[in-house]
């Protein structure tokens, strides 16, 4: 039986907290080491191909965490309105709670890294394809053809994210709350007719 990876985990989860607070280029290998706790030789037995491959695991792992944020939502949400206007109060929390220093992991990296490194950008369009997904499902359960859902999840998608940067520049969660309050306006208008 193949031994347990005891450090790969902690080296991810470093990652992704240091790629949202500081971004990709700011943290060295060694911040990861000192935050995740793992002995140095681990990241190189883990990811062999670098901080990229560490990025790219970063990004994915990023990815499960906002999908389940998500997908938890749109379970527990009536609307695909409601959804967006509970997920910025999470957002707008988190990145209070932080004092504004935390961003979207997923977003850092990808702003640094995309599209010069194949795998870190692939790692983003599944992370982005599958928050995507659950926004359209939710919107088709609204009442909206296939097509439409999928260019509204795209506009709520990069709306939020958006909001995010100028929610961290302007140290105020309103940016995220009006975004989503905005986009979940619209979502009910067309969804009247």
């Amino acid at each position: 039986m193949p031994a347990v990876p005891k450090h790969r985990q902690p080296i991810i989860n470093a990652a992704v907290t240091l790629f949202r607070r500081q971004g990709f280029a700011r943290t060295g290998l060694n911040d990861i080491v000192d935050v995740s706790g793992a002995p140095k030789g681990s990241l190189y037995h883990y990811f062999p191909d670098g901080k990229s491959s560490i990025a790219v695991a970063a990004v994915e792992e990023a990815g499960r965490r906002v999908a389940a944020t998500v997908a938890k939502l749109a379970a527990e949400c009536g609307s695909t309105a409601d959804l967006l206007r509970a997920h910025a109060r999470l957002l707008s929390g988190w990145m209070q709670g932080s004092g504004f220093r935390n961003g979207c992991p997923i977003t850092t990296v990808l702003l640094e890294l995309a599209p010069r490194e194949r795998a870190v950008s692939d790692a983003g369009r599944k992370a982005y394809a599958a928050r995507l997904s659950i926004l359209r499902d939710k919107l088709v359960a609204d009442g909206f053809a296939r097509p439409r859902a999928e260019t509204l999840a795209v506009l709520c998608t990069s709306a939020l994210q958006g909001a995010l940067i100028q929610a961290r520049v302007e140290r105020s969660g309103r940016p995220i709350e009006v975004t989503a309050a905005e986009l979940a306006r619209l979502i009910e208008r067309e969804a009247r007719g």
